[in-house]
């Protein structure tokens, strides 16, 4: 069997199922992990309060060569990357995952370190379901139990302390990957195959990419790197050639059950360091909630459908009893197939999201991401041909992407 991670590219229509391959986690030594995937809002906001101390490097290394500077970043924050090994409790597989893990047993993945309290970041999906955690910090290090602090199935982000009079902790710098730009060099250091403390180099292919997080919500402004990344390397950090971390590797695309193909995700590292915050600070996390999954517009579709507008996102479905749903928003009601995408016609076109003009629904969902539940959003819709203002006080997340 093979699965295919969404490459990033807009899809014509966002349906509230598929299936994702997980790119970091190791079951055993070899298992692979894939994740069911789905809906489509998400909402996350830019906490900052969370910083490593900064890392301290002289301009002049700028001049050395590639090498010389990834063995530089290498020896630098290696020693703050965590080897996590994670029991897992015996459960059933779920029916949406095409690579199911085996009942019980070991995973492993990747960490690091972001204070000097010992608490370390990783991916929710590496440490799901542990009945038992260990972290193993440094070369020759023996392994210490960890605590699971919390986690985020929403941004596939979870932090785990350890006790820090029991390790010798190396804070890594967190950086901003609001500063990314395509084809900025980075590195990677992580586990992949149960391989300790393995680097791996790239760039950065592309920006503001939508992956599935593991409870079916969308995950936005994702870093794309072809940097190699493998089973096991989930929850490890990238970084940036000053040795910052910009994200957490997460996800890769894969053909035919390959391993890496140069097409791996990164959860950006602001949304993992606000995550990160409101877990540390309250022990859980809010997430603003729409309620809707749509399809971009396009001119093939505008055409079939007889819409007076080009661009934009026509609403499918709407949850009920969901904010959109409260709004009076209305999703499509008859099936209709455009260029061979199955579409539900008829339901309101969004134009706007408070006063920005939308082209498609990645700027539906980082227009929600970028609020909290709570805040209203003014959507300018397209009903029947009529343009109306609606203004929508969104909610609180659901643990669960639900099918409208």
């Amino acid at each position: 069997m093979t699965a295919r991670l969404i490459d990033g590219s807009k899809r014509v229509v966002r349906t509230p199922f598929g299936s994702a391959l997980l790119g970091g986690l190791v079951v055993g030594l070899l298992g692979w992990i894939a994740i069911a995937a789905g809906w489509i809002d998400s909402g996350d906001d830019g906490g900052t309060s969370l910083a490593a101390p900064p890392l301290t490097r002289p301009a002049a290394d700028r001049d050395q060569s590639k090498q010389s500077l990834v063995n530089q970043i290498y020896q630098q924050d290696s020693p703050g990357v965590a080897f996590i090994q994670a029991d897992q409790q015996q459960s059933q597989p779920s029916p949406l995952n095409p690579f199911p893990q085996p009942r019980g047993g070991t995973a492993s993945g990747s960490g690091f370190v972001i204070d000097d309290q010992g608490h370390i970041l990783t991916n929710a999906h590496v440490v799901d379901g542990a009945q038992r955690i260990e972290v193993k910090l440094g070369e020759n290090a023996e392994p210490v139990d960890a605590k699971l602090v919390g986690k985020d199935p929403s941004t596939d982000v979870a932090v785990l302390q350890v006790d820090p009079d029991q390790v010798d902790l190396h804070p890594v710098s967190l950086g901003s990957s609001s500063d990314v730009q395509v084809g900025d060099p980075v590195v990677a250091i992580g586990n992949p195959f149960g391989l300790e403390r393995t680097v791996t180099t790239g760039i950065v292919s592309a920006l503001q990419r939508q992956i599935e997080a593991p409870n079916g919500f969308t995950i936005s402004d994702v870093i794309q790197t072809d940097a190699s990344i493998n089973p096991g390397n989930s929850g490890g950090p990238l970084l940036d050639e000053n040795g910052r971390v910009i994200g957490i590797t997460s996800q890769i695309a894969t053909a035919g059950g390959e391993g890496s193909v140069g097409v791996g995700f990164v959860v950006p590292i602001d949304t993992a360091r606000d995550v990160a915050n409101q877990i540390i600070d309250n022990g859980e996390v809010q997430h603003a909630f729409l309620g809707i999954s749509g399809a971009d517009i396009t001119p093939d579709v505008a055409d079939a459908l007889n819409l007076p507008v080009d661009e934009g996102a026509l609403v499918q479905k709407v949850v009920p009893d969901s904010p959109a749903d409260k709004a009076s928003i209305e999703g499509g009601k008859t099936e209709v197939t455009v260029g061979g995408q199955q579409l539900l016609a008829g339901g309101d076109v969004i134009t706007q999201v408070d006063g920005q003009t939308v082209s498609g629904m990645d700027d539906v969902i980082a227009a929600v991401n970028a609020k909290q539940a709570g805040d209203d959003v003014t959507l300018q819709v397209n009903r029947d041909g009529q343009s109306q203002d609606i203004t929508v006080t969104l909610g609180d997340r659901p643990a669960q992407a639900r099918n409208g």
